[in-house]
């Protein structure tokens, strides 16, 4: 997936500012496809030459100027085209599990306070996409909501996943310990 087109999509979702959009990003698809600030500006600039959204300059009072965009029918066409195109799963890359069979050739207790961090994050992550769940998707939800919430109960079985491997994997290495 491009970033183009899910900054397209969170763009339909709500026409915003490159400031805006980058906060509302970290809050929603960046959990399932990081971008710094940096690459969504550049982003930005180069869909807008290519005519795929378009800025409306808003005069601020007390704050500065600034470019809402939203995206323009050239934009949609080429999502409708993005989203007709083919996609094969995307492969893992993971340093920890190289380590894990690593540690077949060290000392496998070493990677144990790794795995307990790893296994905080992902609990934390759980937690953040539990309360979004709670805030965000309760009640009857339209399509645009209901189809937001099968992308976070997608994360949420992920992070559950990951949890369950985590406890797995420590008991085995606390084995090797003794």
């Amino acid at each position: 997936m491009a970033l183009d087109h899910a900054l397209l999509v969170s763009l339909l979702e709500k026409p915003s500012s490159g400031y805006e959009l980058g906060r509302r990003f970290e809050r929603s698809i960046g959990y399932f496809w990081h971008a710094t600030h940096q690459q969504i500006y550049r982003v930005l600039a180069r869909m807008e030459e290519a005519g795929w959204i378009s800025a409306e300059v808003q005069t601020g009072e007390t704050a500065p100027d600034r470019r809402l965009f939203s995206v323009s029918t050239t934009g949609r066409a080429e999502l409708s085209r993005w989203m007709a195109e083919p996609t094969d799963p995307e492969g893992i890359r993971d340093t920890l599990m190289v380590k894990l069979r690593g540690s077949a050739f060290a000392n496998p207790a070493h990677l144990i306070p790794e795995l307990e961090h790893h296994r905080a994050a992902h609990a934390n992550r759980l937690t953040c996409y539990r309360v979004i769940e709670t805030r965000d998707f309760s009640g009857t939800l339209d399509r645009q909501r209901a189809l937001q919430y099968q992308v976070l109960k997608s994360g949420i079985r992920f992070e559950q996943g990951w949890l369950e491997w985590c406890e797995e994997a420590l008991v085995l290495l606390h084995s090797f310990k003794q």
